[in-house]
């Protein structure tokens, strides 16, 4: 791989550096997994970065010629990324979730939740008609899934509560960048230690990869904080404390909404007689479920 100092005469343009960086990506065979899925858009996104353009600028800029100094810090990039293998949100500070641009760093986990899908559609059919005036982000990290639920529900209060005071001043970050801090509230808390309201609807996206997937995901991962991945050999610890304690925290007819991944199958075959709702995921994606705060009440000592 071409070394941060080396800047070749032949490379000229914004265009050159991008054909540079998507031969390395594959040549390295980089795994894609954090917002893209070719690499010739990662190797784009990076270069503009780069140079302080947005992901989308006109094609038009592609043939600008580069100072010595963009030359050095696309090439620093390149060398983040491919070398070391740390994700390109990372990078540049920046992923997407719901078409919305959030702050993101090694503090917190790098959205990519399909629970957008159902916010999307105000968690239809399964979330109760009528007015939403609470909403509990469980385990926010970024504050993605919780910001996104208020954009969804204008005239609702959103908290978003971690255990984790570094994902909750990334959290921060983001619920000033989108200007809602009217509308959403930060809360430290160890699940539901700290909370003392009931909400309407509760969304979470835990920590929930069992040990094997710990062990075995691409090295990208690991740059990600183990606590928002990990979550003891089934990936359900936390879910399972969620789960026992979650109907204290609903209203009557609310609704729990909970991402557990590949961790669904430990879940169904624990608790089979559980009527978890799994949704089927239009645009892709796994292991959601729904349950109502009145099924929780009733299958609760289980857990």
């Amino acid at each position: 791989m071409i070394e941060q100092q080396q800047c070749p005469e032949s490379l000229l343009s914004i265009r050159d550096y991008i054909r540079l960086c998507y031969s390395q990506m594959m040549q390295q065979k980089i795994y894609l997994g954090h917002g893209h899925v070719n690499a010739i858009d990662e190797a784009k996104q990076l270069v503009l970065a780069a140079v302080y353009l947005p992901w989308d600028a006109d094609d038009l800029v592609l043939d600008a010629r580069l100072l010595a100094a963009e030359k050095q810090r696309i090439l620093a990039f390149m060398h983040r990324r491919i070398k070391q293998r740390e994700p390109l949100p990372y990078i540049i500070n920046q992923a997407w979730f719901m078409q919305m641009p959030f702050f993101v760093d090694s503090r917190v986990l790098i959205p990519r939740s399909p629970i957008a899908q159902l916010i999307e559609t105000q968690f239809s059919p399964f979330l109760r008609t009528g007015p939403v005036n609470r909403i509990l982000d469980l385990c926010t990290g970024s504050g993605c899934i919780g910001i996104a639920c208020a954009y969804a529900f204008e005239e609702a209060q959103v908290d978003l509560a971690d255990i984790s005071t570094d994902a909750l001043a990334v959290a921060s970050i983001n619920i000033e960048q989108h200007k809602m801090t009217e509308q959403v509230s930060i809360i430290e808390s160890d699940l539901f230690a700290n909370i003392e309201l009931k909400y309407d609807l509760i969304v979470s996206n835990p920590p929930y990869v069992d040990k094997k997937d710990l062990a075995e995901m691409p090295e990208e991962y690991h740059h990600e904080p183990e606590l928002a991945l990990g979550s003891g050999d089934d990936g359900l610890e936390l879910c399972k404390i969620m789960l026992a304690q979650a109907c204290n925290y609903l209203t009557e007819d609310g609704l729990l909404v909970v991402e557990v991944g590949n961790s669904e199958v430990h879940l169904m075959q624990q608790f089979p007689q559980v009527p978890f709702i799994w949704v089927e995921l239009a645009e892709g994606g796994n292991g959601v479920f729904v349950i109502s705060a009145a099924e929780l009440k009733q299958y609760a000592a289980l857990f």
